[in-house]
């Protein structure tokens, strides 16, 4: 069995900023990656994904977005500034180990690979974030459409679904920005629970982030304060409130969630039916630690981590980064996750120096 000092499960912005910090606490961490490259999630978001927040609010620790500090990335830009971090780093980043299970072994840990390989840890960091597993919420009749179903996280472009009628069901910045790009092809309504709440993107000629640095409130310790994390309005430069307004050919038009889907229709909340193509859940994700399944208590059973600031409270040298809202709004962020995974690393430091 390998031993190692610190073991970080993920490969994606949260697991390498963990990396980062490690090393900089004189560490030596290896970092887990299931798939075949160390960019995360961001591969596999849609085409047209464009960050709500500029380049220069963007960046991991140690390593600024490069270009135009101002503008707003897209996906692609994404993927190749976290692939040249990982580049960068001094840690041993292994592709293509998928971790099965975590299970406590004296003082520490033993992680299981799939595979059949194992390693030996005092300290276990959880990064491996949300994406694979997506939340579909049981909306009614859901089981029963004949009509395609897939959750944002399958969902790449509008090309296949031109000339169709579809839904998108959500209310934060994928479902808006997904039903926007769609209304080019299709007749695509945004299907929410109540009216989208809009925040404008740049105030007194500045984006709102700068105002959340320069406030403080970006990195504000609220998260603990929180029992359910709020809803996210919508950033907005004025072009998707106006979408959402101008009822034309090529804008989604905004509805009440619909009260029932049957085979191939959508039953409205006004009673009115009609055929329905395909079905798009923008609805969020839930923490995705199937591998913490083994340590008894860790996690609630609705899979949701349960921890103080990221650290369990149950399982020393079992630290968490990258859960939303973890420590503050930015927690889940490629701007923020940098903070909540240097003091995970202090953390680590100091336990690995006591024993």
């Amino acid at each position: 069995m390998e031993h190692v000092e610190a073991v970080v499960i993920g490969g994606g912005q949260s697991g390498l900023a963990t990396a980062h910090a490690l090393a900089g606490a004189g560490l030596k961490p290896v970092v887990l990656e299931a798939s075949d490259r160390a960019a995360g999630s961001w591969p596999h978001y849609y085409d047209g994904l464009t960050l709500f927040s500029p380049a220069r609010f963007s960046a991991l620790p140690g390593l600024s977005f490069g270009g135009d500090p101002d503008r707003y990335p897209q996906r692609d830009e994404v993927v190749a500034y976290l692939t040249a971090y990982a580049a960068r780093l001094q840690a041993d980043i292994r592709t293509g180990h998928r971790v099965i299970a975590v299970e406590a072994d004296g003082a520490g840990y033993t992680v299981e690979l799939e595979g059949g390989g194992q390693l030996r840890t005092r300290a276990v960091v959880a990064a491996s974030g949300s994406f694979g597993r997506p939340h579909r919420p049981d909306l009614p009749g859901l089981g029963a459409f004949a009509g395609q179903v897939l959750h944002a996280a399958d969902y790449r472009s509008p090309a296949p679904f031109a000339g169709q009628r579809v839904v998108v069901v959500g209310a934060g910045n994928s479902a808006v920005q997904i039903a926007a790009e769609l209304a080019h092809e299709s007749r695509t309504t945004l299907a929410t629970r109540a009216p989208v709440t809009f925040t404008r993107q740049r105030l007194l000629g500045k984006d709102l982030h700068f105002w959340l640095t320069r406030t403080g409130l970006d990195a504000a310790p609220l998260g603990r304060l929180l029992r359910t994390p709020p809803a996210t309005p919508v950033l907005d430069d004025g072009r998707y409130r106006a979408a959402l307004t101008a009822r034309t050919a090529r804008t989604p038009d905004r509805r009440p969630m619909f009260s029932r889907l049957t085979d191939d229709r959508v039953t409205w909340a006004d009673g009115t039916t009609e055929r329905l193509d395909a079905l798009i859940l923008a609805t969020g994700y839930r923490p995705h630690l199937p591998y913490l399944a083994g340590l008894g208590g860790v996690v609630d059973p609705a899979g949701r981590p349960r921890h103080r600031g990221g650290t369990s409270p149950t399982r020393p040298g079992l630290e968490f980064v990258g859960l939303e809202w973890q420590r503050s709004l930015s927690s889940n962020t490629l701007r923020g996750v940098g903070r909540d995974a240097a003091r995970a690393a202090r953390r680590i430091a100091a336990r690995l120096a006591r024993t």
